[in-house]
């Protein structure tokens, strides 16, 4: 094994790097702050979208995939305009959603929530006033 190393050594050395330049390259190193990067990460975004036509659901298809943004879908434009449209554009969301891990459900007869892994969404039965009366 160390003659590997070694035959990859040489190899590098070839290319015109020395052992002068080695040591160059560890006495100096570049800090990186992440603490910023931490931060944006922990925040939960909430955004809302319009589906007009089925090209709208790319950005929000890319949205989801970062896993970072709970997205509210407004789909009345799309389900007066065509509803196989509509059809077609939620089975790949519903698609993308379960690649991800996330969770998707309607509310009322206009929108989709959609979320990232870490969230869930909770969905009950509603009781209506026909099944009460029973």
């Amino acid at each position: 094994m160390s003659g590997f190393f070694a035959s990859i050594k040489n190899k590098v050395k070839s290319w015109g790097f020395d052992e002068e330049d080695e040591q160059e390259f560890e006495d100096e190193y570049v800090e990186l702050d992440t603490s910023e990067k931490k931060a944006k990460q922990s925040k939960v975004i909430v955004r809302t979208f319009i589906l007009q036509d089925f090209s709208d659901l790319k950005t929000l298809l890319d949205v989801m995939r970062e896993g970072q943004t709970i997205c509210l879908l407004n789909i009345r434009p799309l389900k007066e305009k065509d509803m196989i449209e509509l059809k077609r554009a939620v089975n790949k969301l519903k698609k993308t959603v379960e690649a991800v891990g996330g969770d998707i459900a309607g509310v009322g007869d206009d929108y989709i929530v959609v979320t990232p892994a870490f969230a869930e969404i909770h969905k009950s039965k509603e009781v209506t006033t026909a099944d009460s009366e029973e």
